[in-house]
């Protein structure tokens, strides 16, 4: 079941196409402004590629939740998550999503390099990256912020948390000959459903018996989904140009026909709902995203402040 769409990086490429667009701009700094471009471009295309083929094999089954693009802060931290695939052995599939048009490389020490214009060029590793937030996720699952699912609506359990990097079909990956760790992780997103599905079929079978309810996986998910805190870039500010108002990503989409937010999904412990009008980026509050949750068919999956919700009767 889709519980939570991407919101796409439209805003950050027009910001970015703004600045370029300016007079007086430096051509060096127009240069990096537009391999930011592509950048974004690329990591865009990137997230869609593999949310369309988590959905068309796992967006319509009660037995799998998805989440896209969820950004999660924690304690000063905060982490970009591409892709959350959740099933009902309670298994959390944390997924990075990366676009390599010339391919990418990784030595026996686990340092990673890409192809760019036919030159290698060395890059941080998209592994330890998506670790980190496999463990900043884990941190707020301990803190509480986030019900835990429930095995058969009574015992209480911690996901299992799972690290998945996804790169791009049609990208060659140049893998060392001596086992590096962690590199089990890197697959082509043609190859993600046989992974889950082999993943799953590897169960003990007395482990099946202790699924969690569907309504249990929707809940968690959703309560999960709750926590997104949308970043705003002042893009102008990063390159040194005139402050300009920060490039806000659009706020959360649910899918249509969502059920409405469980009751007691807005965790008490969590102060300011961090999310803004979609329409006119005035904060909300929880119970205003709640609201505009509980009513998908009139708002669409998007939240709006008071002032702007009735333009939606």
């Amino acid at each position: 079941m889709l519980i939570k769409s991407a919101a796409g990086h439209e805003a950050d490429i027009a910001a970015l196409e703004a600045l370029v667009a300016r007079p007086g701009v430096a051509t060096q700094t127009r240069q990096r402004i537009e391999a930011e471009v592509r950048r974004v471009r690329a990591g865009d295309k990137a997230e869609r590629d593999a949310a369309y083929d988590i959905e068309f094999h796992f967006g319509q089954s009660q037995n799998w939740a998805t989440i896209h693009d969820l950004r999660v802060e924690h304690r000063g931290f905060a982490a970009q998550i591409d892709h959350l695939i959740i099933n009902r052995l309670g298994e959390v599939w944390v997924c990075e999503s990366k676009h390599f048009a010339e391919g990418v490389s990784v030595n026996e020490h686990g340092e990673w390099s890409r192809w760019w214009q036919g030159r290698s060029e060395g890059i941080p590793s998209p592994v330890e990256q998506n670790h980190r937030h496999v463990v900043l996720l884990g941190r707020v699952l301990d803190d509480g912020q986030v019900r835990l699912p429930r095995r058969l609506g009574l015992v209480a359990m911690r996901p299992d948390l799972r690290s998945l990097v996804l790169v791009s079909n049609g990208a060659r990956i140049g893998r060392p000959k001596r086992a590096v760790p962690g590199l089990d992780e890197v697959l082509k997103v043609e190859q993600l459903k046989t992974r889950l599905l082999d993943a799953f079929d590897a169960v003990p079978a007395w482990k099946l018996s202790r699924v969690i309810g569907k309504e249990g996986l929707e809940a968690f998910a959703r309560d999960l989904a709750v926590l997104h805190r949308p970043a705003a870039v002042d893009w102008g500010a990063r390159f040194g140009i005139a402050a300009g108002p920060p490039a806000a990503r659009p706020d959360i989409e649910v899918a249509s026909d969502a059920a409405p937010v469980p009751a007691g999904a807005l965790s008490p412990q969590r102060r300011g709902s961090g999310h803004r009008c979609a329409s006119c980026g005035e904060a909300v509050s929880f119970a205003v995203v709640k609201f505009c949750w509980n009513n998908p068919k009139r708002f669409g999956g998007s939240v709006y402040c008071m002032d702007c919700q009735p333009r939606f009767r």
